[in-house]
């Protein structure tokens, strides 16, 4: 039976010593995995199904599994890191957590802006972060991201904090595009619209269009998604029906992609196991069920979408390379203190 812990770093020492006599034995893959969706277990199954490779995971927020693979160090048991964001997989990389893969079937399937410079990690799904609005209100939304600056949307934002990566991911491409000083300057107006001081998660969100509280939020399309596909127990289908969205800037940069992607770690001990598991993740079994299982969009061209996602219409997507967003991490960061961005 696969191995499937749970742990805070506290556990750090438990969790080394139980995969100590697993780590090195033929036939396994040590996961290191901040995705929490329970049907990503389709993923695992059909590639132990395929390749006779037991999946041993570790599961945990990025940050400590980040840490915990700084601690373990050389003594790593960990194969793959997989995570839900780009910040995190620079910061990672940044670490010398993970190495360059050379992979014919990674570099053929997966596109060029959605890899490291240095194939140290790959995108493997996308969500679309895009404006919702409350359909009811909102006679004229924003049609791109510098229009949540504008003066007639004043009180009316909701969005999430400073802290999360997906704000500071989409902080990061927009310096990309338009330089430091412009996104300072937007920044800080977007500050003067918050209906609320930022708060809570991305279903937060649309669930504050839903109770009046706002009225434009951002959040990532999964997330609309998968409300539509299941249900959510504090909005109606009717609250549903009045959300509207718009993919931003589509006669321009497009719209803000994030990924869950991952990589190789850098002292590996199932190596060629863990090359395995990234490149059947590029396969179209797997990217299809990214957005069956979970409302993502595939990161492998022409491979088809589940219905709750294809129903959020054809959009351009921003092509930015996703190297140029970790490495404007850190001004994204100075952007949204100097703005007061809480």
């Amino acid at each position: 039976m696969p191995v499937r812990l749970s742990l805070p770093l506290a556990g750090l020492t438990a969790a080394a010593t139980l995969l100590g006599s697993v780590a090195y034995a033929a036939g396994e893959l040590n996961l290191y995995s901040s995705r929490h969706y329970d049907t990503d277990e389709r993923l695992y199954s059909d590639f132990e199904e395929a390749t006779g490779i037991t999946v041993n995971r570790i599961e945990g927020n990025a940050d400590e599994l980040i840490a915990r693979m700084e601690a373990e160090g050389a003594n790593s048991p960990a194969d793959v890191f997989l995570t839900v964001d780009t910040v995190r997989l620079a910061r990672a990389k940044d670490l010398g957590l993970l190495q360059s893969v050379d992979s014919p079937i990674l570099e053929g399937r997966i596109p060029a802006y959605l890899q490291d410079d240095d194939n140290q990690w790959f995108g493997f799904s996308q969500r679309a972060r895009i404006l919702f609005y409350d359909k009811t209100d909102v006679e004229n939304p924003p049609a791109t991201y510098q229009d949540l600056a504008k003066p007639e949307y004043e009180g009316m934002v909701c969005i999430r904090s400073s802290t999360n990566v997906y704000t500071q991911n989409i902080v990061a491409a927009l310096i990309e595009h338009l330089g430091e000083e412009a996104v300072t300057d937007w920044a800080k107006a977007v500050v003067g619209n918050f209906a609320r001081a930022p708060q809570g998660g991305d279903t937060d969100q649309l669930r504050g269009i839903a109770s009046g509280e706002c009225d434009i939020a951002m959040s990532n399309t999964y997330y609309y998604a998968r409300a539509t596909r299941k249900g959510d127990s504090t909005m109606s289908e009717e609250d549903l029906a009045n959300i509207g969205w718009v993919f931003p800037n589509q006669n321009s940069i497009g719209a803000h992609m994030n990924i869950s992607g991952g990589g190789v770690a850098a002292n590996a001990p199932n190596r060629d196991n863990a090359v395995k598991f990234l490149e059947y993740l590029s396969s179209v079994q797997a990217q299809e069920y990214f957005s069956a299982g979970n409302d993502e969009y595939p990161a492998v061209p022409g491979v088809g979408l589940s219905p709750s996602v294809a129903a959020l219409g054809i959009f351009r997507p921003d092509v930015i390379d996703l190297s140029a967003i970790g490495d404007n991490v850190d001004a994204a960061q100075r952007v949204l203190t100097a703005a007061g961005w809480e």
